[in-house]
């Protein structure tokens, strides 16, 4: 599973960029292809932007460049159109004597049909995302305007949280469903949009509330007001707490650190494993392993460390050092797991061959028992709404039963939390849990 994007956005500050760039260093780990900011000086609106890290893509000079007190940003990691430098976001379009820019986390579903209906009616692209094709559907209109937007979002439903810069004013929009998380902070007298709270920290912003779903916020001169998209069912994507979002943000209006801490309690109230010590694969599994000793008083242990500086190497020597991908990433700490009946906490299985690696390094550093614990329940199905999965019949838990993975993977026992039991760690909303039931919303 990989994260999708981060956006984040500013209305009246002076410096409105910086706020920007230090907010998308916050949302990092929501991607880490592109990073993008477009801000507006009254008159015109300016990108920045290039391929890999914040860090990597903008410099003091570039920054200069990015004039005004408007700006959003984005993070990209690839849901729909590859990964290439004509994708990066904020995308950009002048047409109409206007000038707009959009930066969107989530994924249109109808993408490819909308996409040829536009081109059969003569419009020409010039990226291959999803977002685009907003762009391209408010284009089609007589005006660019509030107005406007809205019909648009109404034709398209779902799933997308956007900003979206005009010369004057900044829009903040989620989908009716709500399956995107995007919340809304102050920092004295500007408004400040982003994917998740822990960005507002870094700049000293207050957490205001979540934008709702369906909402559509409005920032100019005049101050902020709201309007709303056609009303569906709402369907926040549950994966955000079990593991995209930081442990550190508040999303969906809850802690997220707090859902996860009641997710280990409650893998530790359906499994009472007699183990000698808990570990997490971390880092996305640490607060769920607190929490599962919490409840278990089994004591808690780091006997994998990770390798947080693993960028790309030119060398990978497949033949000559086994698991190395893995290895690089990960270390034993031999003196925690040899001799121990390790009980090890995870987020979720995907397809299989990470977690079966692991194991091995955990065994191969001499533990004498293994116990793998989930903390979400078996992921069946793919997902259309913003998340990047392997097709269906690339997840292991749609091919094979619990005690067949359990097998490949290498471990005495495997269990997952089930589904009630994440529902009841986290606040009583709707989410959508089709990646585990199969039942997507229509």
């Amino acid at each position: 599973m990989k994260e999708f994007c981060g956006i984040f956005g500013v209305f009246g500050e002076e410096n409105a960029k910086e706020l920007v760039y230090l907010g998308l260093y916050a949302l990092q780990h929501r991607g880490q292809e592109s990073a993008g900011i477009v801000s507006s000086n009254g008159k015109n609106l300016i990108r920045v932007c290039g391929m890999g890290l914040v860090n990597d893509v903008f410099t003091k000079e570039s920054l200069k460049k990015l004039k005004g007190n408007i700006a959003i940003g984005h993070v990209r990691y690839s849901t729909y159109g590859s990964t290439k430098e004509l994708n990066i976001q904020p995308i950009l379009m002048k047409f109409k004597n206007t000038q707009i820019a959009i930066a969107h986390n989530g994924n249109v579903p109808n993408a490819k049909y909308l996409r040829r209906k536009l081109e059969n009616e003569g419009v020409v692209f010039s990226t291959e995302t999803d977002s685009e094709i907003i762009l391209k559907m408010i284009a089609k209109e007589k005006r660019v305007d509030e107005e406007t937007i809205l019909n648009t979002l109404n034709k398209i439903k779902r799933a997308f949280s956007l900003l979206i810069i005009l010369k004057d004013k900044l829009i903040a929009v989620r989908d009716s469903y709500g399956y995107r998380p995007l919340c809304i902070g102050r920092r004295k007298n500007s408004i400040l949009f982003s994917s998740e709270s822990c960005a507002f920290d870094i700049v000293d912003a207050e957490y205001l509330r979540d934008v709702k779903p369906g909402e559509m916020v409005v920032v100019d001169k005049n101050g902020m007001r709201s309007y709303f998209l056609e009303k569906t069912p709402e369907r926040r994507c549950i994966f955000e707490l079990i593991y995209f979002s930081r442990p550190d943000s508040t999303v969906f209006s809850q802690s997220v650190y707090e859902a996860r801490i009641n997710m280990g309690k409650n893998l530790a109230k359906e499994y009472k494993i007699d183990g000698d010590i808990v570990i997490p694969v971390p880092d996305s599994a640490n607060v769920q392993a607190l929490g599962y000793s919490i409840e278990s008083g089994l004591p808690l242990e780091f006997g994998l460390i990770r390798n947080h500086y693993v960028g790309r190497t030119f060398i990978e020597p497949h033949q000559r050092i086994r698991d190395f991908r893995v290895k690089i990433k990960h270390t034993p700490v031999k003196k925690v797991l040899k001799g121990k009946r390790v009980v090890v906490i995870d987020d979720s299985i995907v397809r299989g061959t990470t977690s079966r690696k692991l194991m091995n390094i955990i065994r191969g550093a001499g533990a004498k028992e293994i116990h793998l614990l989930i903390s979400s329940p078996p992921i069946k199905f793919g997902c259309f709404f913003g998340i990047d999965t392997p097709k269906k019949k690339e997840l292991i838990a749609n091919r094979m039963e619990i005690e067949e993975i359990k097998n490949y993977i290498g471990v005495d026992s495997l269990h997952y939390l089930s589904l009630d039991g994440l529902l009841k760690s986290c606040k009583k909303l709707s989410y959508c849990v089709a990646c585990f039931t199969g039942e997507y919303e229509k």
